[in-house]
């Protein structure tokens, strides 16, 4: 399964941090299992979107230079409050530490200025032809999608720049 939780980016600044919204709508699928009388977006749902803004300013900050960024380790991670429909989780990251293949980034969310959930991420980024060369092509592939996928995600005055496939 694919889905994209984020709803746009604010602000990035690459190599550096990134301020992204998840707008959480009454009509998710989701929700209607998950406390069907008290509504609430799941934690995991949290941490996957706190993951997925990291994620876009990895690929930003390598200008999609390695195709595949993970997640390696959550940290510390602690859920102070709840996102109910029609709120907006809003999710600010900021690199701590790279390595150059690991990152590790300092996340937050908060609705309507209070937190809701914060902790460490350690991210790996890497090219899949590294480990199997018969898999370059994919690498390419994905990086182009990616890239799509981030402009329509930023705002007007921060498409996306790099090296075009």
């Amino acid at each position: 399964m694919r889905f994209q939780l984020l709803d746009r980016i604010e602000e990035i600044e690459p190599g550096s941090q990134i301020t992204a919204v998840k707008l959480l709508r009454a009509d998710e699928q989701y929700l209607s299992d998950h406390f069907p009388n008290f509504p609430v977006m799941p934690g995991v749902l949290m941490l996957e979107a706190m993951f997925q803004a990291c994620r876009w300013l990895l690929l930003e900050s390598d200008h999609y230079e390695r195709a595949v960024v993970v997640l390696r380790e959550a940290r510390n991670i602690k859920f102070t409050d709840f996102v109910t429909p029609g709120q907006e989780l809003k999710i600010c990251a900021n690199i701590i530490k790279d390595d150059g293949t690991t990152v590790t980034l300092k996340v937050s969310g908060s609705v309507d200025g209070a937190s809701a959930v914060g902790g460490r991420l350690i991210l790996e980024r890497l090219n899949l032809a590294d480990r199997y060369p018969e898999m370059a092509t994919y690498d390419a592939y994905s990086r182009k999608q990616m890239r799509k996928t981030c402009q329509g995600l930023l705002p007007p005055h921060k498409v996306a720049v790099g090296p075009r496939e």
